[in-house]
């Protein structure tokens, strides 16, 4: 058997699946360059790049499993991999501490104006604290869209700072929001109550422009939203309209709209102009602690997958 990497994932998998089987690796590469040597592979491990479509599965003449090191699936034409009888694993969950460590990294950041901050004394070599008038998070609002295992952390973590949590997840039994010292919320209300708003919810066709216009029009003056699940799920343009106006006061991303872009000339965006947008590289999980435990998990599901031992 053999198997392909395709992502930086951590060095257990490869060490691990070596004993199984022939493991080769090649980092990131284009979707035209997977499609012309997948055909050999029985198992690919990746993360979320490129795209898995059609296109891929059927030049994959011998995939069984593919091993997604994330936790969404969006990337990865499920209904065609299904009909191929390929399996396809992901990792929910074990990731959760990491994006909810950043999540509050980035109201914090926000809060404090302290990526601005070290742009202005380490760049324009300039000293002057009183540009930077931030406010704490203690006794403000947080609201979770998403209340899974990450909106949970997200919620346990903001609570250490003396945050109320407000939470919507239609698919969540009430006592969880309880034990979880929780308001139980719908989105429009979240949304008109929260001084923070976070969002941890999967991209499909009822999340897909998620925060809009319409409902960023519903928020208080001054709010910030915190994007770190998937581009799509909030609309970049109707963001950017409200950070420019002053509608929202802050908008941190791990992702974006056009994150796959495959040419570094179509990643563009003009919240890359604004200093009350901060973004990092789809880097939620990329923790040394969330990198063992996915690897760990994903192994061990291509083994059971495949009947290795």
């Amino acid at each position: 058997m053999k198997c392909l990497i395709i992502d930086n994932v951590d060095k257990h998998v490869a060490q691990d699946l070596g004993k199984l089987m022939q493991v080769d690796t090649v980092i990131l590469p284009s979707k035209e360059e997977l499609a012309k040597i997948i055909a050999p592979y029985d198992v690919l491990i990746m993360r979320v790049d490129p795209r898995i479509d059609s296109e891929i599965l059927d030049a994959a003449k011998n995939l069984k499993f593919i091993g997604v090191c994330s936790v969404g699936l969006d990337h990865v034409d499920m209904e065609t991999a299904k009909a191929k009888g390929i399996v396809v694993q992901n990792a929910p969950g074990l990731n959760s501490n990491g994006v909810a460590e950043l999540t509050i990294c980035k109201m914090l950041e926000l809060s404090r104006g302290t990526m601005a901050a070290n742009h202005d004394v380490k760049v324009n070599h300039e000293w002057n604290k009183y540009k930077f008038m931030g406010r704490e998070l203690k006794g403000k609002t947080v609201g979770i869209l998403g209340f899974g295992r990450i909106g949970q952390r997200v919620g346990f973590l903001a609570r250490a700072f003396g945050m109320k949590v407000l939470a919507y997840d239609p698919y969540l039994p009430a006592p969880v929001f309880a034990e979880q010292e929780a308001t139980s919320m719908d989105v429009f209300d979240v949304l008109h109550n929260a001084d923070y708003i976070t969002i941890h919810v999967p991209l499909t066709d009822e999340t897909r422009n998620l925060v809009c216009k319409e409902q960023i029009d519903q928020m208080k003056d001054g709010a910030v939203i915190l994007n770190m699940s998937r581009g799509g799920i909030c609309n970049e343009k109707d963001v950017y309209d409200a950070l420019v106006s002053g509608k929202l006061g802050g908008y941190g991303a791990d992702v974006m709209e056009n994150e796959l872009a495959e040419n570094k000339d179509e990643f563009v965006s003009p919240l890359f102009s604004l200093d009350n947008f901060i973004v990092s590289p789809h880097a939620g999980a990329q923790t040394q602690e969330a990198a063992y435990d996915i690897g760990q998990f994903i192994v061990n599901k291509c083994k059971e997958a495949l009947k290795l031992s």
